[in-house]
């Protein structure tokens, strides 16, 4: 009986490490698809049923409204969008002072990770301590002399399980290069340490 117990506990176990992730990154992205697709609706305010009056809700119209938008902004910025009018944009956004920073500070974010110029591309090992504490960081900006600290760079690193991270500003002697590539040394540092050294 307890042989029969044990296989069966085995199956549970190893039935339970492939339902839970992918059920999990599963209600995740469902989760995240629905509330923009809820947020960014606008079928209700468009179409009534002609019966009822009621709104007419039709799902996934919020996601098609986000990509075409994103569409139109990738065509007006490639093609329309001159000099003078990122002027008149930028001297409009001086005037708003927290909108400036809100939008700036998304915007730096977003290019890191999908810009021409990707700032999470160096993985590096930090030295943190005298007792030979390292952490795993990704090099953001090697040159500090304009905040007059020449000889020092600045380190962001990811927390686990999170997009949120820090950043520190240390020698650049601490800061040693690691030869993996950019994405396996975030999915290591995201995931706990448990994925992405293969």
């Amino acid at each position: 009986m307890k042989k029969i117990a044990g296989i069966l506990l085995n199956y549970f176990v190893k039935g339970l490490l492939i339902v839970v992730p992918v059920g999990a990154a599963f209600l995740l992205i469902f989760w995240a698809v629905r509330g923009l697709d809820n947020a960014l609706n606008l079928s209700g305010f468009l179409w009534t049923d002609t019966k009822s009056g009621k709104p007419v809700y039709i799902p996934g119209l919020g996601i098609l409204n986000v990509l075409v938008v994103i569409f139109i902004a990738g065509i007006l910025v490639t093609n329309v969008v001159t000099e003078p009018i990122k002027r008149w944009f930028n001297r409009w956004l001086n005037r708003l002072p927290i909108f400036k920073f809100l939008y700036s500070s998304i915007k730096d974010l977003t290019e890191a990770f999908v810009g021409e110029e990707k700032k999470f591309n160096e993985p590096v090992l930090v030295e943190v301590n005298e007792f030979g504490l390292k952490k795993i960081g990704f090099l953001v900006q090697k040159d500090l002399s304009v905040l007059n600290l020449p000889g020092e760079v600045a380190v962001y690193f990811p927390y686990s399980y999170s997009f949120a991270g820090q950043v520190i500003i240390i020698s650049s002697d601490k800061v040693k290069p690691i030869d993996k590539s950019a994405a396996d040394m975030m999915k290591f540092v995201i995931s706990g340490g448990v994925s992405g050294l293969n």
